[in-house]
C-alpha cells in the first residue's frame, strides 16, 4: 500500500482482501468475454456498447490522441458539441513531436482545428512543440493545449515545454511559462466569472534526467487566468500537490500523475499513474499550501492498473482509464471501486488517455492504440 497523506482528511482505500481481487478479477475477465463488467446502478451499467467515432489521425499523419476536450460553444471554427483531440506523435511516431488538434463532430466528420508550428509561437516554449493531455476550452474560444516537446521522441531530449493559448481561429496567440511548469501533463480547467482556473499536472520537475529511476517529484499546479472577453492573461500559479512518483519510460516517454477532475465541492482528483491510486486534493480552489505525501490517497490497487485519463459521472463517481490493461474503473467518492469495463479489449494496455462525459451523458474517449475517437454508450 502507499502512504497516506499528512493532512486530516479522511483516507479511504481500495481495501480489496484476496477473495475480493479474486472477483474483481472475474467481473474484469467477465466483461471481456460477454460484454458485461459494470454492477447494478453504477454509471457504467447504463452503458451498454462501444461505438468508434471516427480516426483521429490529420492529413499530416499525426498519431497517438492523448487530449479531449468538448466545445461547449459555437464561436469561430469551434462548433459546440464537437470535441477536440491533441495528437502527441508525429507521423513518424517519435513521442513529443506531434502539433495537431482535429475537431471531430458526433457524427465523425473531422477537420483540423490548429497546426501548430514551433516558429510561430509568440512567446516562449523550452523545447519547441509536442501535444500532450492538457486540453482545455477557456470562455470566448480561446484553447490551451499543453506542449511537452523532444527532438527525436525520447526522454532524454524533453524538454520543459509550456501551455499554448489559441484563439478560435486556432492561431496561437500566447505561451504560458513559469518556474513551477515543467512539463505539462495533463488538465482540468474551471471557469467561474470571469476567472478561469487551471489545474495542471506536471512530470518532468527537475528534467528528464532525473527521471531515469522513478523519483517522487511531480506536481499539481494550479493556474488563475483573467478570461473576460480578452487573450487569457495569467495572474497567479500555485503548487498545490507535490512529491507525486512519476519517471521517464522508453515505451510511454514519461509516466507520471495524468487525468484531473474538479469536484462542486472543490475537491480535485488526479490519477497517479506510477502509484496505480486516485489521490484526491481538498479545497483546490483555494489551498495555499501544497498538500503533504503525495496527496491523500482516495482508493488504491484493485482494478486501477496505471489509471490515466480521468472523469466524473453524472452520478459522482470518479471514472479512469487505465494503461495498464485497457479497462475503465468506477470508484465511488468513498473510495469503493464499483464497476469495470474493457475500453479496448483489442490493443489493450497503455492504449486510453483522455476521456469526458458528453451531453447525453455518453463516456467518450481516446484510443491512442488504434488512432480513434471512442464512445461507451
Amino acid at each position: 500500500m502507499w502512504p497516506v497523506g499528512l493532512e486530516s482528511d479522511r483516507v479511504h482505500r481500495a481495501g480489496l482482501g484476496f477473495g475480493a481481487l479474486l472477483a474483481a478479477v472475474a467481473a474484469a475477465l467477465s466483461f471481456v468475454a460477454t460484454g458485461s463488467g459494470a454492477k447494478t446502478g453504477t454509471y457504467l451499467s447504463s452503458l451498454r456498447s462501444i461505438k468508434t467515432i471516427a480516426s483521429t489521425v490529420p492529413p499530416n499523419g499525426d498519431v497517438n490522441p492523448y487530449g479531449i476536450a468538448i466545445v461547449p460553444r459555437t464561436v469561430g471554427a469551434l462548433t459546440a458539441g464537437d470535441f477536440l483531440v491533441s495528437n502527441f506523435n508525429a507521423k513518424s511516431n517519435d513521442q513529443g513531436t506531434g502539433s495537431t488538434i482535429v475537431q471531430i463532430s458526433p457524427a465523425g466528420k473531422l477537420s483540423v482545428f490548429a497546426h501548430i508550428a514551433a516558429r510561430a509561437l509568440p512567446g516562449a516554449c523550452p523545447g519547441g512543440v509536442g501535444l500532450t493531455s492538457a486540453l482545455g476550452v477557456l470562455p470566448h474560444g480561446y484553447v490551451v493545449v499543453g506542449s511537452l516537446p523532444t527532438t527525436n521522441g525520447q526522454s532524454a531530449t524533453a524538454k520543459y515545454g509550456c501551455l499554448i493559448v489559441l484563439d478560435r481561429a486556432g492561431r496561437p496567440v500566447e505561451t504560458i511559462t513559469g518556474p513551477d511548469l515543467e512539463g505539462p501533463w495533463d488538465m482540468a480547467t474551471v471557469t467561474r466569472g470571469a476567472r478561469t482556473t487551471l489545474f495542471v499536472s506536471n512530470v518532468l520537475n527537475g528534467g528528464a534526467n532525473d527521471g531515469f529511476y522513478t523519483v517522487t517529484t511531480a506536481t499539481v499546479l494550479r493556474i488563475r487566468l483573467t478570461t473576460s472577453g480578452g487573450v487569457p492573461r495569467v495572474t497567479s500559479q500555485q503548487i498545490i500537490a507535490a512529491a507525486i512518483p512519476w519517471r521517464d519510460d522508453k515505451a510511454a516517454l514519461v509516466i507520471g500523475p495524468t487525468g484531473l477532475a474538479l469536484t462542486s465541492n472543490d475537491t480535485l482528483y488526479v490519477a497517479d499513474t506510477l502509484g496505480n491510486r486516485i489521490i484526491a486534493i481538498p479545497n483546490a480552489m483555494t489551498r495555499t499550501r501544497a498538500v503533504a505525501d503525495r496527496g491523500i490517497t482516495l482508493s488504491s490497487g484493485g482494478d486501477l492498473k496505471q489509471p490515466l485519463g480521468l472523469a466524473i459521472a453524472p452520478n459522482g463517481d470518479i471514472i479512469t482509464a487505465n494503461a495498464g490493461d485497457g479497462n475503465i474503473v468506477e470508484t465511488t467518492p468513498a473510495g469503493r471501486q464499483v464497476a469495470v469495463v474493457a475500453g479496448d479489449a483489442k490493443s489493450g494496455a497503455g492504449s486510453l488517455f483522455g476521456l469526458l462525459i458528453n451531453r447525453d451523458n455518453d463516456l467518450v474517449y481516446v484510443d491512442d492504440g488504434l488512432n480513434t475517437l471512442r464512445m461507451l454508450h
